[in-house]
């Protein structure tokens, strides 16, 4: 599969700046910016900025930033599932993860996560993927949002709906280990039947794996 890119972006003025939404962005460009230091919801920032440039070299890698002038304060990855996950089993080609998202807190309530999400979509090479999101409540930010759990919840699921992501059903044990975890899903229009089937039996690889042991597969 040949995972083509292409460019979009979506300007937002606000009172005092403009915000640049942007992507999907290479090494070269990514290198142009400065990372914001309070980028650290999954590692140290200095980390964190490498990680999204090793992304950015993958071929089906993307990363979609937000930045004003010249600093990076959010960005979006997208990426094949790691392969330690269920959800690289099949290894499916037209297979992503929306690996992480996160906007520094002084941006938060601005949009900017439902933005990245929007930019995201518009290359229309993404109705050749089927995109989830796995969402965990270990990983929400609580303490300093101040939301309870399901609070917290409605607004992860109003924001990728942004980006076309709904509430998919699964067996996945870390998944159904609470009931406020959930897998969001994207299908592209582009996807074949053939793809949808086997996403299907990887929703629900624990079914089919007893189903198999019962029939003495």
């Amino acid at each position: 599969m040949k995972h083509t890119k292409t460019y979009h972006s979506l300007i937002r003025e606000t009172a005092s700046e403009r915000i640049t939404m942007e992507g999907p962005l290479n090494r070269e460009t990514l290198k142009k910016y400065d990372f914001h230091e309070d980028l650290i919801a999954f590692r140290p920032a200095k980390k964190q900025f490498e990680a999204l440039l090793n992304i950015a070299d993958l071929p089906e890698g993307r990363i979609i930033i937000a930045r004003t002038e010249d600093t990076i304060i959010g960005y979006v990855t997208y990426i094949h599932p790691d392969p330690l996950e269920r959800w690289s089993t099949f290894r499916m080609d037209d297979l992503l993860e929306l690996g992480a998202i996160e906007v520094i807190a002084d941006y938060r309530g601005a949009g900017i996560a439902s933005g990245l999400l929007n930019v995201s979509m518009r290359d229309d090479y993404m109705e050749n993927y089927i995109v989830i999101s796995t969402e965990y409540y270990w990983h929400w930010d609580l303490e300093q949002t101040k939301l309870s759990i399901w609070d917290y919840r409605k607004v992860m699921e109003k924001m990728m709906a942004a980006g076309g992501l709904s509430p998919a059903p699964t067996d996945d044990p870390e998944i159904i280990s609470h009931p406020a975890n959930c897998l969001m899903v994207r299908i592209g229009e582009n996807v074949s039947e053939e793809s949808i089937k086997q996403f299907d039996q990887l929703r629900f690889l624990g079914r089919e794996q007893n189903r198999h042991m019962r029939e003495g597969f």
